[in-house]
């Protein structure tokens, strides 16, 4: 317990002290993006996911140093590395994106200039599918599960071999679709990976506990700038990072049915996106008494759901996300009480 107190600690105060540097580093870089849902439609800093990663690493790597140099305890160092392998890496192709590659001079109908069009839609999935090799390698998590109602599946090799390269593509890019709202990404995975973290921690699986908690620490100390007016925005480095921590910590700690149940609402916004042929936006068009309309009839993901009924801004569809979010965890945990006690 103390370890995870002093990892989410540095976690938090990495991330806190790198962002405003980071900051001013993607501003003088040209690396910015279009706070597209308010008025003016202001430049930001764009990519602050890199912070979340710096603190999150470094927190990971201050519980390995505190756990073998002065602690002594044993812990599992293969898993702890393959998760931060499979963390740059992800990062990585997120940033990739976050700086474009390509670029443009197209002119956006409120004046501000777009320098940057991103990664072909259709690459991303296979870029962060070798995130996945790290914990493939070290054979990360069991191969014994136990869904409720069924019982007990043996995996065998299917569960590194399959389980795992689906899961970490599948929950990385899942996590990139329900975005674009001031807090949401951060918020969100805040809330998932502190429960999946507490419960990791409550069965005694320790390595899995601490990703998870120095992530949700990391994006604790982020929501200071990307909270609503947002000053800095997350970029696809941050969207692709939650959805890999999280699903590298889960497997590692062998939660997958709770973690399940914790990540329905992006299960359902991935199946919404699947409903618009992935062509689709969740960001709605601003209305003059500042709420939000969807641009579409049909609803294609939570957020059109939530403003339907035409009465929320941008700050309180990302409240209303988390307490969606905040539900299927108090779920989550009232299924599983019993494997806790």
């Amino acid at each position: 317990m103390e370890s995870a107190i002093i990892v989410t600690v540095i976690s938090f105060l990495a991330t806190l002290l790198i962002a405003p540097k980071l900051m001013a580093f993607l501003r003088g870089c040209g690396i910015t993006g279009i706070d597209q849902q308010k008025k003016g439609r202001p430049l930001l800093p764009s990519s602050g996911g890199l912070a979340v990663a710096l603190g999150l690493l470094g927190g990971i790597m201050a519980y390995i140093a505190l756990s073998t140099f002065i602690l002594k305890n044993v812990i599992d160092l293969s898993l702890m590395l393959a998760a931060s392998s499979t963390i740059l890496i992800v990062v990585l192709v997120g940033a990739l994106d976050d700086i474009n590659i390509k670029s443009t001079k197209r002119r956006d109908s409120s004046g501000t200039e777009e320098f940057r069009v991103g990664l072909p839609q259709w690459l991303k999935p296979l870029l962060t599918l070798p995130a996945a090799i790290p914990l493939m390698a070290v054979s990360a998590g069991e191969s014994l599960i136990t869904p409720p109602l069924i019982g007990t599946l043996e995996l065998g090799l299917a569960y590194p071999l399959i389980v795992v390269p689906v899961a970490v593509l599948c929950v990385s890019n899942a996590t990139n679709m329900l975005a674009g709202m001031n807090g949401l990404e951060a918020g969100m995975g805040f809330l998932a990976s502190l429960s999946v973290g507490i419960y990791a921690l409550l069965l005694g699986r320790v390595e899995g506990a601490i990703i998870a908690l120095a992530l949700s620490a990391a994006l604790l100390a982020f929501l200071r700038y990307n909270w609503y007016p947002a000053k800095m925005l997350p970029g696809d480095s941050l969207t692709y990072l939650i959805g890999a921590t999280f699903v590298a910590a889960i497997i590692i700690a062998n939660v997958e049915m709770f973690a399940l149940i914790v990540f329905v609402p992006w299960v359902a916004e991935a199946f919404l996106k699947l409903r618009g042929r992935f062509a689709v936006a969740s960001l709605g068009d601003l209305q003059p008494d500042g709420t939000l309309k969807s641009k579409y009839r049909n609803i294609y993901s939570l957020t059109h759901l939530i403003m339907r009924p035409g009465k929320f801004g941008e700050k309180q569809i990302t409240l209303v996300l988390m307490g969606i979010e905040l539900v299927f965890i108090l779920l989550a945990f009232a299924v599983y009480w019993y494997n806790i006690i």
